[in-house]
Protein backbone atom coordinates (compact mmCIF):
# COMPACT_ATOMS: atom_id res chain seq x y z
CA UNK A 1 0.00 0.00 0.00
CA UNK A 2 1.29 3.24 -0.60
CA UNK A 3 1.31 6.80 1.02
CA UNK A 4 0.17 9.71 -0.81
CA UNK A 5 1.35 13.03 -0.14
CA UNK A 6 0.26 16.19 -1.55
CA UNK A 7 2.74 18.98 -1.21
CA UNK A 8 2.05 22.65 -2.11
CA UNK A 9 4.56 25.64 -2.25
CA UNK A 10 4.21 28.78 -1.88
CA UNK A 11 0.54 29.99 -1.90
CA UNK A 12 0.77 33.80 -2.02
CA UNK A 13 -2.02 35.05 -0.84
CA UNK A 14 -3.82 33.22 -4.01
CA UNK A 15 -6.33 31.30 -2.36
CA UNK A 16 -8.01 30.46 -5.59
CA UNK A 17 -5.31 28.51 -6.46
CA UNK A 18 -5.46 27.00 -3.11
CA UNK A 19 -8.88 25.96 -2.88
CA UNK A 20 -8.52 24.15 -6.25
CA UNK A 21 -5.31 22.44 -5.53
CA UNK A 22 -7.13 21.10 -2.63
CA UNK A 23 -9.91 19.81 -4.72
CA UNK A 24 -7.61 18.60 -7.10
CA UNK A 25 -5.73 16.91 -4.82
CA UNK A 26 -8.46 14.85 -2.82
CA UNK A 27 -9.70 13.54 -6.21
CA UNK A 28 -6.29 11.76 -6.49
CA UNK A 29 -6.88 10.38 -3.48
CA UNK A 30 -4.18 11.87 -0.98
CA UNK A 31 -3.84 10.94 2.54
CA UNK A 32 -2.12 14.03 3.86
CA UNK A 33 -1.97 17.97 2.53
CA UNK A 34 1.06 19.62 3.46
CA UNK A 35 2.02 23.58 2.77
CA UNK A 36 5.84 24.47 2.89
CA UNK A 37 4.69 28.30 3.57
CA UNK A 38 4.60 31.33 2.11
CA UNK A 39 1.06 31.99 2.63
CA UNK A 40 1.39 35.62 1.60
CA UNK A 41 2.73 37.60 -0.79
CA UNK A 42 1.80 39.31 -4.16
CA UNK A 43 -1.93 38.17 -3.93
CA UNK A 44 -5.02 39.88 -3.06
CA UNK A 45 -7.09 39.03 0.41
CA UNK A 46 -4.34 37.28 2.71
CA UNK A 47 -7.44 36.12 5.25
CA UNK A 48 -8.96 34.10 2.50
CA UNK A 49 -6.06 31.59 2.25
CA UNK A 50 -6.40 30.19 6.12
CA UNK A 51 -10.05 29.14 6.19
CA UNK A 52 -9.18 26.76 3.34
CA UNK A 53 -5.74 25.84 5.82
CA UNK A 54 -7.89 24.97 8.62
CA UNK A 55 -10.94 23.48 6.94
CA UNK A 56 -8.68 21.14 5.15
CA UNK A 57 -6.33 20.47 7.91
CA UNK A 58 -3.42 21.11 6.07
CA UNK A 59 -0.18 21.16 7.89
CA UNK A 60 1.84 24.17 7.47
CA UNK A 61 5.30 24.89 7.64
CA UNK A 62 6.96 28.26 8.42
CA UNK A 63 7.98 30.08 5.32
CA UNK A 64 9.91 33.63 5.69
CA UNK A 65 6.97 35.38 4.77
CA UNK A 66 5.06 33.66 7.46
CA UNK A 67 7.88 34.35 10.27
CA UNK A 68 8.09 38.21 8.99
CA UNK A 69 4.43 38.66 9.24
CA UNK A 70 3.99 36.18 12.31
CA UNK A 71 6.92 38.78 14.31
CA UNK A 72 5.95 42.11 12.53
CA UNK A 73 8.85 42.24 11.16
CA UNK A 74 10.05 45.23 8.49
CA UNK A 75 9.99 43.34 5.67
CA UNK A 76 9.68 39.75 4.53
CA UNK A 77 13.76 38.10 4.31
CA UNK A 78 12.21 37.25 1.09
CA UNK A 79 16.50 37.07 0.50
CA UNK A 80 16.74 39.24 -2.48
CA UNK A 81 19.50 41.46 -2.97
CA UNK A 82 18.31 43.51 -6.26
CA UNK A 83 16.95 47.24 -5.69
CA UNK A 84 14.27 47.02 -7.65
CA UNK A 85 13.27 43.07 -6.38
CA UNK A 86 13.37 44.77 -2.94
CA UNK A 87 11.13 47.35 -3.88
CA UNK A 88 8.04 45.17 -5.16
CA UNK A 89 8.73 42.85 -2.54
CA UNK A 90 8.67 45.57 0.13
CA UNK A 91 5.37 46.64 -1.38
CA UNK A 92 3.77 43.61 -1.61
CA UNK A 93 4.83 42.66 1.91
CA UNK A 94 3.01 45.93 3.40
CA UNK A 95 0.09 45.50 1.96
CA UNK A 96 0.54 41.84 2.86
CA UNK A 97 0.60 42.66 7.04
CA UNK A 98 -1.73 45.41 6.88
CA UNK A 99 -4.91 42.87 5.17
CA UNK A 100 -3.69 39.82 7.72
CA UNK A 101 -5.78 39.44 10.81
CA UNK A 102 -3.92 39.48 14.58
CA UNK A 103 -5.19 36.16 14.95
CA UNK A 104 -3.66 34.70 11.74
CA UNK A 105 -0.39 36.76 12.69
CA UNK A 106 -0.41 34.84 15.59
CA UNK A 107 -0.84 31.57 14.42
CA UNK A 108 1.64 32.40 11.62
CA UNK A 109 4.55 32.89 14.59
CA UNK A 110 4.15 29.51 15.74
CA UNK A 111 4.25 27.37 13.32
CA UNK A 112 7.25 25.13 12.80
CA UNK A 113 10.43 25.45 10.39
CA UNK A 114 10.47 21.84 9.58
CA UNK A 115 8.60 18.78 9.61
CA UNK A 116 9.80 15.11 10.19
CA UNK A 117 8.35 11.79 9.69
CA UNK A 118 9.06 8.38 8.60
CA UNK A 119 7.27 6.31 5.99
CA UNK A 120 8.30 2.99 4.82
CA UNK A 121 11.61 3.50 7.16
CA UNK A 122 12.16 6.48 4.69
CA UNK A 123 13.06 9.81 6.60
CA UNK A 124 10.92 12.73 5.03
CA UNK A 125 12.02 15.94 6.03
CA UNK A 126 10.29 18.83 4.96
CA UNK A 127 11.40 23.15 4.98
CA UNK A 128 10.69 25.69 2.69
CA UNK A 129 14.31 27.08 1.21
CA UNK A 130 16.32 24.04 2.59
CA UNK A 131 17.03 22.38 6.02
CA UNK A 132 19.79 24.95 6.58
CA UNK A 133 18.13 28.60 6.27
CA UNK A 134 14.15 29.22 5.52
CA UNK A 135 15.20 31.69 2.89
CA UNK A 136 17.90 29.48 0.83
CA UNK A 137 17.46 29.34 -2.57
CA UNK A 138 18.03 26.02 -4.32
CA UNK A 139 18.52 26.39 -7.88
CA UNK A 140 18.77 23.27 -10.18
CA UNK A 141 21.41 24.40 -12.36
CA UNK A 142 23.39 25.53 -9.29
CA UNK A 143 22.69 22.96 -6.67
CA UNK A 144 25.31 20.10 -7.26
CA UNK A 145 25.01 16.47 -6.06
CA UNK A 146 27.79 17.13 -3.65
CA UNK A 147 26.26 19.63 -1.98
CA UNK A 148 22.30 17.59 -1.75
CA UNK A 149 24.43 14.38 -0.74
CA UNK A 150 25.80 16.86 2.53
CA UNK A 151 22.95 18.08 3.15
CA UNK A 152 20.95 14.04 3.18
CA UNK A 153 24.21 13.23 5.66
CA UNK A 154 23.97 16.19 7.96
CA UNK A 155 19.69 16.54 8.29
CA UNK A 156 19.68 12.77 8.13
CA UNK A 157 16.93 12.76 5.40
CA UNK A 158 16.36 10.30 2.67
CA UNK A 159 13.70 12.87 1.35
CA UNK A 160 13.86 16.73 1.62
CA UNK A 161 11.52 18.62 0.11
CA UNK A 162 11.44 22.48 -0.05
CA UNK A 163 10.13 25.34 -2.23
CA UNK A 164 10.92 29.07 -1.64
CA UNK A 165 12.49 29.89 -5.57
CA UNK A 166 9.05 29.34 -7.76
CA UNK A 167 10.18 26.58 -10.02
CA UNK A 168 9.77 23.27 -9.49
CA UNK A 169 12.50 20.51 -10.30
CA UNK A 170 13.73 17.33 -8.38
CA UNK A 171 16.85 15.00 -8.53
CA UNK A 172 18.26 11.60 -6.60
CA UNK A 173 21.52 11.29 -5.56
CA UNK A 174 22.41 7.83 -4.11
CA UNK A 175 18.94 6.49 -4.36
CA UNK A 176 17.91 9.90 -2.13
CA UNK A 177 15.52 12.13 -3.04
CA UNK A 178 15.53 15.98 -3.41
CA UNK A 179 12.31 18.02 -4.83
CA UNK A 180 11.37 21.33 -5.02
CA UNK A 181 7.71 21.22 -5.44
CA UNK A 182 7.67 25.14 -7.07
CA UNK A 183 4.47 27.36 -6.05
CA UNK A 184 0.67 28.06 -6.41
CA UNK A 185 0.76 31.59 -6.40
CA UNK A 186 2.37 32.14 -9.13
CA UNK A 187 3.35 30.75 -13.04
CA UNK A 188 6.61 29.92 -13.17
CA UNK A 189 8.12 32.44 -15.67
CA UNK A 190 7.33 29.72 -18.81
CA UNK A 191 4.83 31.89 -20.20
CA UNK A 192 1.97 29.60 -18.88
CA UNK A 193 -1.19 30.79 -16.76
CA UNK A 194 -1.35 27.29 -14.50
CA UNK A 195 0.77 26.30 -11.59
CA UNK A 196 1.33 23.46 -9.68
CA UNK A 197 1.85 21.10 -6.55
CA UNK A 198 3.27 17.97 -6.47
CA UNK A 199 2.40 14.41 -5.10
CA UNK A 200 4.73 12.24 -3.32
CA UNK A 201 4.19 8.78 -3.03
CA UNK A 202 6.09 6.17 -1.01
CA UNK A 203 5.80 2.46 -0.51
CA UNK A 204 7.87 -0.27 0.46
CA UNK A 205 9.79 -0.41 -2.97
CA UNK A 206 9.77 2.38 -4.57
CA UNK A 207 9.55 6.80 -3.59
CA UNK A 208 8.34 8.69 -6.81
CA UNK A 209 6.95 12.35 -6.64
CA UNK A 210 4.92 14.05 -9.78
CA UNK A 211 4.25 17.49 -10.39
CA UNK A 212 0.75 18.06 -11.07
CA UNK A 213 0.16 21.26 -13.10
CA UNK A 214 -3.79 22.75 -13.20
CA UNK A 215 -5.43 25.63 -14.51
CA UNK A 216 -7.50 27.41 -11.76
CA UNK A 217 -9.18 31.16 -12.23
CA UNK A 218 -6.69 33.31 -13.15
CA UNK A 219 -8.50 36.35 -14.79
CA UNK A 220 -10.70 36.61 -11.17
CA UNK A 221 -7.53 36.48 -9.03
CA UNK A 222 -5.95 39.10 -11.92
CA UNK A 223 -9.46 41.46 -11.64
CA UNK A 224 -9.15 40.93 -7.57
CA UNK A 225 -5.17 41.86 -7.27
CA UNK A 226 -6.40 44.96 -9.75
CA UNK A 227 -9.32 46.01 -7.26
CA UNK A 228 -6.74 46.00 -4.71
CA UNK A 229 -4.49 48.59 -6.36
CA UNK A 230 -1.83 45.67 -6.36
CA UNK A 231 1.08 46.89 -8.53
CA UNK A 232 0.32 46.24 -12.11
CA UNK A 233 3.88 44.01 -12.73
CA UNK A 234 2.52 41.50 -10.31
CA UNK A 235 -0.83 41.16 -12.29
CA UNK A 236 0.99 41.03 -15.59
CA UNK A 237 3.03 38.18 -14.64
CA UNK A 238 -0.79 36.09 -13.58
CA UNK A 239 -2.08 37.32 -16.86
CA UNK A 240 0.96 35.85 -19.04
CA UNK A 241 3.06 33.63 -17.57
CA UNK A 242 6.28 35.40 -17.44
CA UNK A 243 7.88 37.18 -14.27
CA UNK A 244 8.15 41.08 -14.54
CA UNK A 245 9.33 40.96 -10.66
CA UNK A 246 12.40 38.82 -8.57
CA UNK A 247 14.14 38.72 -11.49
CA UNK A 248 17.59 39.11 -10.50
CA UNK A 249 17.54 36.44 -7.70
CA UNK A 250 17.58 33.76 -11.04
CA UNK A 251 20.75 32.05 -11.59
CA UNK A 252 21.72 32.69 -15.42
CA UNK A 253 20.10 28.55 -16.89
CA UNK A 254 16.74 29.76 -15.10
CA UNK A 255 16.86 33.69 -16.49
CA UNK A 256 17.41 32.56 -19.81
CA UNK A 257 14.42 30.56 -20.13
CA UNK A 258 12.29 33.47 -19.27
CA UNK A 259 11.06 36.38 -21.07
CA UNK A 260 12.60 39.80 -19.58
Amino acid sequence: MSVKLALIGGVYNNYIALDAAVKDAKKKGIDEIYCLGDLGAFGPYPDRVFPIIHDNNIKVIQGNYDHSVGNGLDDCQCGYTDPRDNYYAKLSYDYTFKNTSDENKKWLKELPKKIRFEIYDKKVLLCHGSPRRTNEFLWESTTSDHFLKKMFDDFKADIIIGTHTGIHWERIVDEKLFANVGVIGRPENNGKTYVGYSILEINKNSTKIEYIPFEYDHLRLAKEMRDEKIPEPFIETILTGWWTTCLEVLPAKERIRGKF
